[in-house]
């Protein structure tokens, strides 16, 4: 009946829009254009509708430092590269895997290590030092040699570098990240993408829909601008204004530290869709208060039991919630939708009355939405952090599953065939990943900038801020992350070496819907770099083929696993670690 209902309010409010890609007039300028299906705006190329998977806290040497060579140990899953696989700038490609800098340096001392295979059965690993500072720090001007000594953190107990600084140098292969691989296999991955700046999570998150990390302010702080004595998540900007470098919480979020709070005086990407009335949002495993999980939880500290990492883990982490440090985006309380057929859409089904939501939902919104028709033109998705891939809470496996969960619940959709799915990393947990990108905008703060020396990180001049003038705290490229897109539209088994970043994000929705519209107020999304390379836009459709995954072993099989039409985030699988 809401599938029905929905396509029927399109219908009669998108008769006048046109439905075919690029050209016609603008639906925007259709009366009750709220609710104008997404299909219906014309766009610059076939996808009407880009999910983004924005994962937590991965280089690109961790899990593709070599592929596509897995050791396909007795009793794990095999990855078997297709011979027509290209090559990849990676550890091996590099002749990094013996003898590697961070080895020989001696400033790493007793943690210096080689880059090491973690097995299966590590899937569970430390948290990495990933703070704005220790990651110049560990590139050391460029010569990616002291990654043990400023970012490296070991597991007690574990055996040689796993338990010592030195597991800052492990990597997973297709073996333990298989899925992911048989992704790239199938589809097209980049292996040139950076995070716009150095940095954690927070900076990670406001780069994908911003561009942007200048204009923070802060509701309640507790904290003093960044020193190498003393850390903070804030630097001053050099220009009167201040630049966010660390992670902090949303202000005014119900569930964000009552202490430390931080907001962005910036436009995003959410503020250029709402002024054409295109359907968006941001959907957040955790976000929805009133759920109740299976094992009782709920509120802000809904939790779920990972089997991986042996304990319960906190679902919704505010500081990784993109939209909520903008005061037009945010829903602070979590209001929830007043329907399923406004999810996405800024009004009420009634054309004048404000969603209370704002586009922010939880999670199961987004496939809630999807299966009444009402699939949104752009969403980003955030998974519950047990499956996030965040070191230290969650891990390769349980993010696995739910990657695979998504993306075959989305490749049965009648919209699939102008669907894109960019998956992609908030940042690298300092994880070593030896591609260094020389910094295209510098930064000179005397404290937090330590790349090219004391105080210095890169040369010229810094871009513009949100003010209009050069600030400090965004130096950048920062770390090299996996990208990858699926896509019927997608190039297959096709690894591009052209420079994009986190804010190419917003660079294609902006060309895609928007005219090229750019935010302005020194966003990268007017440098970042296009996604275009990553399709396949030649014929009259898509040439990939869907690739259903089985999110316990990551493996292609032949048909959609059970229950992948109605997925669900609350109650992990029954991984095994060691066998499959």
């Amino acid at each position: 009946m809401l599938r029905k209902t929905l396509l029927a309010t399109s219908l009669a409010l998108t008769a006048a829009a046109i439905a075919a890609c690029g050209g016609g007039s603008s639906a925007a300028t259709v009366p009750g254009t709220n609710y104008t299906a997404a299909r219906a705006f014309p766009t610059a190329t076939p996808i009407k509708h880009l999910v983004i998977l924005y994962q937590e806290n991965v280089s690109f040497d961790h899990y593709f430092a070599t592929y596509p060579s897995a050791t396909n140990p007795s009793g794990e899953p095999a990855f078997k590269a297709n011979a027509a696989t290209p090559a990849v700038n990676n550890l091996v490609s590099a002749n990094l895997l013996t003898n590697n800098p961070n080895f020989t340096n001696p400033a790493n001392g007793s943690d210096a290590a080689n880059p090491f295979r973690l097995d299966r059965t590590q899937a569970a690993t430390a948290d990495q030092n990933h703070a704005y500072t220790a990651e110049q720090q560990a590139y050391d001007n460029g010569k990616a040699d002291l990654f043990p000594k400023y970012t490296g953190k070991g597991t007690s107990g574990g055996v040689g570098a796993f338990g010592t600084k030195g597991q800052v140098m492990g990597y997973f292969d297709g073996n333990t990240v298989t899925g992911l691989w048989n992704y790239a296999q199938n589809f097209a991955m980049s292996d040139n993408a950076y995070t716009d700046t150095y940095g954690p999570s927070t900076p990670g998150a406001l780069e994908a829909v911003a561009g942007q990390t200048n204009g923070a302010t802060f509701p309640v702080t507790s904290k003093k601008p960044f020193t190498l004595a003393a850390y903070s998540y804030y630097i001053a900007d050099g220009q009167g204004g201040y630049t966010d470098i660390n992670d902090v919480d949303p202000g005014y979020d119900v569930c964000s530290s009552k202490t430390d709070q931080m907001m962005l005086n910036a436009p995003n990407i959410g503020d250029l869709l709402n002024a054409k009335g295109i359907s968006w949002g941001g959907f957040m495993g955790g976000f929805n208060l009133s759920v109740v999980n299976p094992n009782g939880t709920t509120g802000c500290q809904r939790s779920t039991y990972s089997n991986v990492i042996g304990q319960p883990i906190t679902d919704y982490i505010q500081h990784h919630n993109w939209f909520q440090y903008f005061k037009s985006t945010a829903n602070p309380t979590h209001a929830r939708p007043s329907s399923t057929l406004a999810i996405g859409h800024t009004l009420q089904t009634d054309g004048k009355t404000p969603d209370p939501a704002n586009h922010e939902y939880g999670l199961q919104d987004f496939f809630a939405a999807v299966k009444a028709g009402n699939f949104p033109a752009v969403a980003y998705l955030k998974a519950p952090a047990f499956e996030d891939g965040h070191a230290g809470y969650s891990n390769p496996l349980d993010e696995q599953m739910y990657l695979a969960k998504v993306i075959n619940f989305l490749e049965q959709q009648p919209q699939w065939d102008s669907t894109a799915v960019i998956v992609t990393w908030d940042d690298s947990d300092g994880w070593y990943d030896h591609a260094y990108a020389n910094p295209t905008n510098p930064s000179f703060d005397a404290q937090a900038d330590q790349l090219n020396g004391s105080g210095v990180c890169g040369s010229g001049t810094p871009m513009n801020g949100v003010g209009g003038k050069p600030v400090n705290g965004r130096c950048g490229p920062g770390t090299r992350i996996p990208f990858l897109v699926i896509s019927p539209w997608a190039k297959t088994n096709y690894v591009s070496t052209q420079r994009i970043s986190q804010a190419s994000i917003v660079r294609f929705i902006e060309d895609n819907w928007l005219g090229g519209q750019r935010l302005g107020g020194g966003s990268f999304d007017a440098t970042a770099g296009s996604l275009m390379d990553l399709f396949d836009f030649s014929g009259p459709q898509g040439k990939a083929p869907k690739v259903w995954i089985d999110p316990n072993t990551g493996l292609v099989v032949s048909q959609p696993p059970a229950g992948s039409t109605s997925p669900t985030f609350t109650t992990p699988a029954n991984i095994n670690v060691a066998t499959s």
